[in-house]
């Protein structure tokens, strides 16, 4: 990732404490983040009330804290797409039934809004957007090209949708956050998010680390890398995106997210010497810009969400 000639950006790798001569620049980050991630469906989520309720988690934890970094969720997110793209029955669903192709970035504005919403929200708006997706999953079916069939309320495809995104935010906070992570706790943030696909419909969901890489190990016979891969790689690859340098962010985000996927999958999808060294370097870029993107989105949902449960913000990380 070459420098940028913009002094604007390159303000962004010194990040600053929020206030001062810096909260001008991190507001104009903010609202070019909010602008691109958040939905424009009207959910009506409220993050501050009613006053106590924990939601799904709660302040103690450890989802909290992993789904608590921007820069990593982001990046593990791209990543968790991109695995996705190898288990032909899931990507099916995606091609035949989603705006994905003609609207990228709307479908992952709305995959934000139920991470967000599913990880902080009070109880009763989890639910209910867990039940709106279940209700839209039960519109997705048909069959692959090659005659298999599929239905988004299989229990298989969800737990493959469901490790997918928890593996690769859990590496997107390891990599890029870089806190040292207590004994224990990625056993934990396994168990806990297991719960969201179990609500879905899904079964034998891996409960731990060591289930998480076994559940790999057994699915990679189902997987392939195909021209609907690629082709849904490229739709990613083209996204437009509504801020300034928005090339330079989105290859940023897409090569910080490769960077996350593990051997095997890399080996799939045939990415050589030469665009892992790309990978290498957005992931080097994310890591420069990512305190500031911290800083610029350090009043997000999960802390009105902590001020909801009586807690402080230090609830949100390990360190």
């Amino acid at each position: 990732m070459e420098k940028s000639s913009n002094p604007f950006v390159r303000s962004l790798s010194r990040a600053a404490p929020v206030g001062g001569w810096a909260e001008p620049v991190y507001a104009r980050l903010r609202g070019w983040i909010v602008d691109t991630v958040a939905t424009r469906e009207k959910f009506g989520i409220d993050y501050d009330a009613p006053v106590g309720d924990a939601g799904l988690f709660g302040p103690d934890s450890v989802t909290w804290k992993i789904h608590a970094d921007f820069p990593g969720m982001m990046a593990g997110g791209i990543a968790a797409l991109m695995l996705q793209t190898l288990h032909p029955r899931a990507l099916a669903g995606v091609w035949d039934h989603s705006r994905f192709r003609s609207d990228a970035l709307g479908r992952l504005r709305n995959t934000t809004t139920f991470v967000a919403a599913t990880t902080y929200a009070p109880l009763g708006h989890a639910e209910r957007l867990i039940d709106i997706v279940d209700r839209m999953h039960a519109r997705v079916v048909g069959h692959t090209p090659e005659g298999e069939p599929y239905d988004a309320r299989d229990p298989h495809l969800l737990t493959w949708v469901h490790c997918t995104e928890m593996a690769m935010f859990l590496a997107g906070y390891k990599r890029y956050r870089r806190a040292v992570l207590p004994d224990g706790a990625e056993d934990a943030y396994f168990d806990e998010t297991r719960r969201i696909a179990q609500r879905l419909g899904a079964r034998d969901v891996p409960a731990s680390a060591a289930e998480m890489a076994e559940y790999f190990a057994d699915m990679q016979p189902e997987l392939r890398f195909d021209q609907r891969s690629r082709d849904t790689l490229a739709v990613l690859d083209a996204m437009q995106l509504p801020i300034p340098i928005a090339g330079v962010s989105r290859r940023m985000f897409l090569g910080a997210g490769a960077a996350l996927l593990p051997e095997w999958a890399r080996l799939y999808m045939k990415r050589g010497r030469r665009q892992r060294l790309i990978d290498r370097g957005a992931a080097e870029a994310l890591d420069r810009i990512g305190p500031a993107i911290r800083a610029a989105m350090s009043e997000g949902v999960g802390v009105r969400s902590a001020a909801r449960c009586g807690a402080t913000r230090d609830c949100l990380h390990f360190d």
